[in-house]
């Protein structure tokens, strides 16, 4: 995040939300508790949609306020849901593994295995060569050069965590920038602020399309996983989420071009620093060709797992007493064993691994936590049924209103927060979960919902005006086109 003077603080200044929010999480959980309402009268549930229903809001209102590091709000659960009784009969070392089970989901193990192979990545700058490799490949002239920032920031950001692409990449896009204000003998202001706005934009659009992309992701498949009872294979979600990051790429870069193109910019000399940042690297070293191997095999065994899992799945239950390998399973297992061999190849160091933000791990499990609560609580039958409004609404309203309701909530909350919440009270219908999941990442118009918006203030061309100004028309192109993807393609794939 952007810091900010704490000298002079005013009610909307981060630290007194903060402390607002400190307070108002155990507060309206209290009140859930103790004022009588249709939630203490669910058929067959007593208190337990009251209790479950306490500990959501608790949660929700610490994440969306960031009241303590968002990693500590995320092992409440395992305090509150024995404590409350929201599962029920069993007592409390029931309820205690009950809560705890979420936090080992399998989902947790692959987003872990992905983020290594990302700091394997990382730590042998594959990702930074495959990025300068992508923006030669494009093109420098300044529009060429923009689309290109663009296109290498996403299709880095598929593999690596959104923020860590945008640390790579603002260097990157800082000596374009000085190249060509060198060449023009003036600074670019206009043309500056698209190049980084781009960086940050496509970073978290980039990290909707593949499963490890991004943690919002895993949060999806794992609720689809434990609410319908359904799993989405890598394959599958790619074929479901991928072609929105095709489609928004260009559009991202047709906003952006209308304000990089006032600087009147000619041919610059933007080749001249691709060349130097690729001469600077070097050859390709035995450890990139290493990790890349390593990282392809994976990224294959992941596609294909469809067809491969089958056969696997039957070898595995007549070796393990009928164990049943499901693709979260599968998918895990991949991830991991293809960490340990970098491990092994000495080409994945501890310290690399050290750099993995480790509380983003807890941070997914106890939003699977979470909804295992809802679930057992019986808060998600007493929702569904206030929620019928929204399911007798035409399939166009449905989607316009989610893909709306969750741009406009990420804006001011963290994406992995915004999942957490609405993934467990919106309809049981997973095309529709999956637009809202997509839409999370589409924050564009303020700094506070993702890192990547955030690190680009850094850079000296970015302004929260020009953030939002051009931001706005994004999010409602995002909210616009994810409501007609979501009736085309979403409904065809997942439906």
């Amino acid at each position: 995040m952007a810091s900010r003077s704490t000298r002079s603080e005013t009610p909307a200044s981060p630290t007194r939300v903060r402390r607002v929010g400190l307070l108002a999480g155990p507060l309206a959980a209290g009140a859930l508790l103790l004022i009588p309402s249709g939630l203490h009268a669910v058929p067959g549930m007593d208190h337990r949609p009251a209790a479950a229903a306490a500990v959501a809001a608790w949660m929700a209102l610490w994440w969306f306020t960031e009241a303590v590091p968002m990693a500590w709000t995320a092992l409440l659960p395992l305090v509150l849901f024995p404590a409350l009784g929201v599962f029920g009969t069993g007592g409390i070392p029931a309820s205690l593994g009950r809560a705890a089970l979420p936090y080992v989901d399998p989902y947790i193990f692959l987003f872990l295995g992905g983020m290594a192979l990302g700091a394997a990545l990382e730590q042998w700058h594959l990702h930074r060569r495959i990025a300068l490799l992508i923006m030669r490949a494009i093109g420098t002239a300044p529009q060429r050069l923009l689309l290109g920032m663009l296109v290498a920031t996403a299709s880095v950001s598929l593999w690596i965590s959104n923020t860590a692409t945008a640390v790579m990449m603002v260097p990157i896009g800082m000596a374009l920038i000085a190249q060509l204000e060198a060449s023009e003998g003036r600074r670019l202001e206009h043309f500056g602020a698209a190049l980084m706005l781009g960086v940050a934009y496509a970073a978290n659009v980039g990290g909707i399309g593949t499963k490890i992309g991004s943690p919002t992701n895993s949060v999806f498949a794992g609720v689809a996983s434990r609410r319908l009872a359904t799993e989405v294979g890598f394959l599958e979600y790619m074929a479901a989420a991928l072609p929105f990051v095709v489609l928004f790429v260009p559009l991202i870069w047709w906003v952006l071009w209308r304000t990089g193109r006032r600087d009147a910019l000619g041919p610059g000399k933007g080749v001249d620093v691709i060349q130097r940042e690729l001469s600077a690297l070097g050859p390709l070293s035995a450890g990139e060709k290493v990790v890349g191997t390593v990282f392809l095999v994976a990224a294959l065994l992941w596609m294909g797992g469809d067809f491969l899992r089958p056969a696997l799945a039957s070898w595995v239950a007549s070796a393990f007493g009928g164990f049943k390998l499901l693709g979260k399973h599968y998918e895990a297992g991949v991830a991991l064993l293809s960490a340990g061999t970098l491990v092994l190849l000495g080409r994945l160091s501890l310290r690399a691994l050290a750099r993995v933000p480790w509380d983003t791990l807890l941070l997914l499990g106890g939003g699977f936590a979470l909804a295992a609560g809802i679930e057992g609580g019986g808060l998600s039958t007493y929702m569904a049924a206030r929620l019928e409004g929204l399911e007798s609404l035409g399939p166009t309203a449905q989607y316009g209103a989610v893909a709306l309701s969750t741009v406009l909530l990420s804006a001011v909350a963290s994406n992995t927060a915004t999942v957490n919440v609405l993934l467990n009270v919106l309809p049981g219908s997973l095309p529709l979960l999956a637009v809202s999941t997509f839409a999370s990442s589409c924050d564009f118009a303020l700094p506070a919902g993702t890192p990547p918006n955030a690190i680009v203030f850094g850079s000296g061309y970015v302004r929260l005006p020009t953030m939002m100004k051009v931001g706005l028309p994004l999010d409602l192109l995002a909210a616009a086109l994810l409501t007609l993807y979501g009736l085309v393609w979403v409904r065809f794939v997942l439906g």
